[in-house]
């Protein structure tokens, strides 16, 4: 059964940062694509990050490019989202994601709020 669990969510002022983590379990994790997605309230589900098991292919948002970085810890099965230089803007539910092929899987989310 495939697991997913984000942690690391919070408030923080603008300008501040926050790491997120996503906990994977249930599957191998190799040859897979791990993302991270976000929504805000009353918008769409939109791509942030995502980067390939292996460390490499990793792909931003044009909206978070140069503060966010994502990274993938092959022998936790965890992968990151470092958030700097938080905007209101990012204020949002984060979700991670899997991708196996045809098949994709989703954690709960965790809260980031940005406000001061």
């Amino acid at each position: 059964q495939v697991q997913l669990v984000e942690s690391g969510g919070g408030l923080v002022q603008p300008g501040g940062s926050l790491r997120l983590s996503c906990a994977a379990s249930g599957f191998t994790f190799s040859s897979v694509v791990m993302s991270w997605y976000r929504q805000a309230p009353g918008k769409e589900r939109e791509l942030v990050a995502s980067v390939s098991s292996s460390g490499g292919n990793r792909n931003y948002a044009d909206s978070v490019k140069g503060r966010f970085t994502i990274s993938i810890d092959n022998a936790k099965t965890t992968v990151y989202l470092q958030m700097n230089s938080l905007k209101p803007e990012d204020t949002a539910v984060y979700y991670c994601y899997v991708a196996r092929g045809l098949l994709g899987s989703w954690g709960q989310g965790t809260q980031v709020t940005v406000s001061s």
